[in-house]
C-alpha cells in the first residue's frame, strides 16, 4: 500500500467530526491492505503513532529535509522499515547516518507526505482516529460485533494487534486476547464533574470517594518474582521505580495485577509538585544524590493468583484489594451517600495538597480503556484573566484558523506582560472563527507559524495548577490550561499578575 493512500485518508479523517464517517474511511482503507504486517502498520499510523517508540529523529532534522518528490512512490512497509532502522542507530557516526537515512526517506516523499510524516514523528497528528474509532472501523470492515472487538482492544492494550487478528483470522482471532499477567491493559478512565454532588448523580449512591493524587498512574504486574510496572500509556518503567517493585514483592500473592498511583511526597507528607514526580519517573537511574523517593498507592486490583477480577463490581474488587494490600499502601477512601460528607472529604484532600477526589460506583466492573460514568473525578480548578500575546495557525481540522494561544500575565514591578504558556483547548468553532478574524485586525507582526498581537484581548483561563518551567520568562507554566471565555469587559491593565500566579505555585497549587 502506498503511503499516499494513508495520507489522503488521514486528511479526510481530520476534515470530519463524524465518528461514523471516520469509521467508514478507516474501514475502506483497511479493506485494501493485503498482508498482516501492512494492516498493523496502517492501523498504527491512522492511530497517530509510529510502531517504533523512539526514532532518535529531532524536529530540526525533519525540517531540513530535501526537496519533496513530484509523485508518490513510498509504501507503508518501506516507511516502517526506515523508522525501524533509524531507531537502531547508535554510537559513533550515528548522527550522520541518521541524517542520511532521513534524507533518503524524505527525498522520496511528496510535499503532502513530508508534512504528514513530520506530524506523525512529532506526535502531533490530530485526526481523531483513536482506538474507539478504530474498533468501530474494524467491526465495520469485518462484521464482527463491536463489543467483542472493543473488549479485546482494551485487554490487549492496543488496536493494531486486534485489527490484524480479526482481519486475517476472523472472529476466531479474538480468542487470543484476554488479561495476561505481565502484559499491560488499558486503564479504566474517568469522566469529570464540577462538584461531589454532581459526581454522585452520575455514579449513583452510595459511592466510594478516594483522594485524587497528582502523580503518575501505574499498573503493576507480578508473576512470581518478576514485576513489571507500566504507565498510563503502557510504557515499561520498571527499572526506574524500584520502590514499586519492592512494595509489590512484599505482598502475599504470586500473581497480581494492581492499578495505582505513584507520587513524590515531602517530609511532612504533602505532595511534591507534579513535575518532581514526573522528572524522577522519567529518570533511568533511581539512585544517587538527585534521587527523589517515590511512594506507590493502589486503588484497584484486576487479577490475583489465577482469578481475573475485572468483571467484579467495585465493592467486590476493593474487598480483594483490602485483604491483600496494607492500608498504608491504599489511597484513603470514604464510602457515603451524603454529598455534604463527600464535599468535606474533597476539601480535606485539597487542604492536604491533592488535586481533589475520585468518585467511584460500587456496582460497575473494571471497564478497561472506557470513560464511563463508573468513575468521576472532581478537581480543584483555578481561573485567571490573562492577555493573549499571540496565536499560532492550526493544522488538521483547524487549518486556516488561528488556534494555539500564547498567554501572558502582568508583572506588577515592570508593567510588562510575561508569557505563562499556551493553550488550544476549550475553543469552539465559533470562537476559532471570531479570533482568527479579530486577531488579524490586532496584528503587530507575524512569522510563518504565529501572529503576534497588540495587547488588547483578555481571556479567562481555567487551569489545574502551576509548575516550574524554564521555557517561559516567569519560570512557571500553567497546567492543563483551557479557554473559558473572552472578557470584553476587562482591559489589559486588569489581567492577573505574575505575582498572583507565583503565589498559587508556592502555595501548593501545582
Amino acid at each position: 500500500m502506498l503511503l499516499n493512500d494513508v495520507v489522503e485518508t488521514s486528511a479526510a479523517l481530520a476534515g470530519t467530526r463524524s465518528r461514523l464517517k471516520k469509521a467508514e474511511l478507516i474501514a475502506g482503507l483497511l479493506s485494501t491492505a493485503t498482508e498482516p504486517d501492512e494492516t498493523a502498520i496502517v492501523v498504527t499510523y491512522l492511530s497517530g503513532e509510529l510502531r517504533q517508540r523512539r526514532t532518535g529523529v529531532g524536529w530540526r532534522t525533519l525540517m531540513d529535509a530535501p526537496e519533496p518528490a513530484e509523485s508518490p512512490s513510498l509504501t507503508v512497509e518501506e516507511v516502517d522499515q526506515a523508522f525501524a532502522e533509524l531507531a537502531e542507530m547508535a554510537g559513533a557516526g550515528s548522527q550522520a547516518r541518521r541524517r542520511a537515512a532521513v534524507d533518503a526517506l524524505f527525498g522520496r516523499a511528496t510535499e503532502a507526505e513530508q508534512k504528514w510524516l513530520r506530524f506523525l514523528v512529532g506526535g502531533e497528528l490530530r485526526q481523531g482516529a483513536l482506538d474507539g474509532v478504530m474498533a468501530d472501523a474494524v467491526a465495520r470492515a469485518t462484521g464482527i460485533p463491536l463489543e467483542k472487538i472493543r473488549a479485546a482492544t482494551m485487554l490487549r492494550g492496543a488496536a493494531a494487534p486486534v485489527a490484524v487478528a480479526v482481519l486475517t483470522q476472523g472472529e476466531a482471532g479474538l480468542e487470543q486476547f484476554g488479561l495476561e499477567v505481565g502484559r499491560g491493559v488499558q486503564p479504566m478512565l474517568a469522566q469529570s464533574a464540577t462538584s461531589v454532588e454532581e459526581a454522585l448523580g452520575k455514579t449513583g449512591t452510595p459511592a466510594a470517594l478516594e483522594w485524587k493524587l497528582d502523580g503518575i498512574r501505574i499498573q503493576v504486574h507480578r508473576d512470581g518474582e518478576k514485576v513489571v510496572v507500566y504507565t498510563r500509556t503502557l510504557d515499561d518503567i520498571t527499572n526506574r521505580v524500584p520502590e514499586v517493585v519492592t512494595a509489590v514483592l512484599e505482598l502475599d500473592a504470586q500473581q497480581v495485577v494492581l492499578d495505582g498511583e505513584l507520587i513524590a511526597l515531602r517530609i511532612d507528607g504533602r505532595p511534591e509538585p507534579f513535575q518532581v514526580t514526573g522528572s524522577r519517573t522519567a529518570t533511568r537511574a533511581a539512585t544517587g544524590p538527585e534521587s527523589v523517593p517515590l511512594t506507590p498507592y493502589f486503588f484497584d486490583i484486576l487479577h490475583q493468583d489465577g482469578e481475573d477480577l475485572l468483571g467484579l463490581d467495585g465493592a467486590a474488587r476493593h474487598e480483594w484489594l483490602s485483604k491483600l494490600v496494607p492500608e498504608e499502601r491504599r489511597i484513603p477512601r470514604l464510602v457515603t451517600d451524603d454529598a455534604e460528607a463527600g464535599h468535606a472529604f474533597f476539601l480535606d484532600a485539597v487542604k492536604r495538597g491533592h488535586e481533589g477526589v475520585m468518585v467511584k460506583s460500587l456496582t460497575v466492573p473494571y471497564e478497561a480503556g472506557r470513560r464511563g460514568s463508573g468513575w468521576v473525578k472532581v478537581k480543584q480548578t483555578h481561573t485567571l484573566d490573562l492577555l493573549v500575546l499571540a496565536a499560532e495557525w492550526g493544522h488538521g481540522r483547524r487549518t486556516g484558523w488561528l488556534s494555539n494561544l500564547h498567554l501572558g500575565a502582568r508583572d506588577e514591578e515592570t508593567g510588562e506582560f510575561v508569557m505563562l504558556g499556551k493553550t488550544f483547548k476549550g475553543l469552539t468553532d465559533e470562537l476559532l472563527r471570531w479570533q482568527t478574524e479579530r486577531f488579524q485586525e490586532l496584528e503587530e507582526r507575524r512569522d510563518s507559524y504565529t501572529v503576534y498581537l497588540r495587547p488588547e484581548v483578555v481571556v479567562e483561563i481555567a487551569f489545574d495548577g502551576v509548575q516550574t518551567s524554564p521555557r517561559y520568562p516567569a519560570g512557571m507554566a500553567l497546567r492543563f490550561a483551557r479557554v473559558l471565555r473572552y472578557r470584553d469587559d476587562k482591559t489589559p491593565e486588569q489581567v492577573d499578575t505574575v505575582q498572583t500566579v507565583r503565589a498559587i505555585h508556592e502555595g501548593g497549587g501545582e
